[in-house]
């Protein structure tokens, strides 16, 4: 069942497979959102219904949390939860240090906030999302829809002295609608080509009125596992420093193809 993935399908199923693994009975665990986080749902899903894994999931969209149910995750709220021990998500993009853009998916407010109240964060990719420089990927912003306009005009007059290649904006559309978060934003996204500091730029768009949060998450990601359509998998754990390289059995994870669409 697994030759009919793409390769990069694959790749993203290898990655959410590994990960898998550093779930344990009694944990909870922040449930990320998009098409690698989804296979992450699906492999834990397996893991409850076939080996008797017993977990509560917090997830970090309304989609999330319904794929949760329908695999037979136990779904919780944060406040329930208080703290978590484990998020496995997945990013847009990650560096050498391991700091990432998120919020492709439109959920990077949820994401954040499920990431930072855990002990830790594993990101689960494919290799197409490591880049040396941050920036390539549109770097999403969250704001309120009141004066969203006089916000993007303050953003883009601040990129002005930051360290970017570009300062083009847009308002993230669904159809002919604005799209709308599961808070009931709207997203801007910034095409700014490579970011120098992201650090900095980070703190300067918090700080403007209008602006919620953005998706550069910095010093938040413990480990990243990086998966290849062979069935390679790396695993980067920058607290330890380490990088180690392992192999998965595609064939192990047969019973999520079957109705599994991404």
């Amino acid at each position: 069942m697994s030759s009919d993935l793409s390769p990069i399908d694959k790749a993203k199923f290898i990655s959410a497979k590994r990960a898998a693994q550093f779930v344990e009975s009694g944990m909870k665990v922040g449930l990320g959102t998009g098409s690698t986080a989804a296979w992450l749902v699906r492999c834990l899903g397996e893991m409850v219904r076939d080996d008797g894994l017993r977990i509560k999931g917090v997830p970090t969209s309304t989609r999330t949390a319904e794929l949760a149910r329908q695999v037979g995750i136990e779904v919780i709220s944060l406040d329930e939860a208080r703290w978590l021990d484990l998020t496995i998500d997945g990013a847009d993009e990650f560096d050498g240090d391991l700091n990432l853009i998120k919020g492709g998916g439109g959920a990077l407010l949820q994401e954040k906030i499920v990431a930072t109240a855990s002990d830790q964060m594993i990101v689960i990719s494919d290799a197409s999302k490591e880049v040396e420089t941050l920036g390539a990927f549109p770097l999403p912003v969250e704001v309120i829809p009141f004066g969203w306009q006089t916000t993007r005009a303050l953003i883009e007059e601040t990129l002005v002295s930051m360290d970017v290649l570009g300062r083009d904006t847009a308002l993230r559309m669904n159809g002919a609608v604005p799209y709308v978060t599961d808070e009931g934003n709207h997203i801007l996204d910034l095409h700014l080509r490579r970011i120098g500091n992201a650090r900095q730029l980070a703190l300067v768009l918090n700080q403007m009125p209008g602006v919620v949060e953005n998706g550069l998450f910095i010093d938040i990601c413990d480990r990243v596992i990086m998966g290849f359509a062979d069935g390679r998998v790396e695993l980067r754990d920058i607290n330890e420093g380490t990088v180690d390289t392992e192999r998965i059995d595609l064939t192990e994870g047969a019973n999520i193809f079957a109705d599994f669409t991404d």
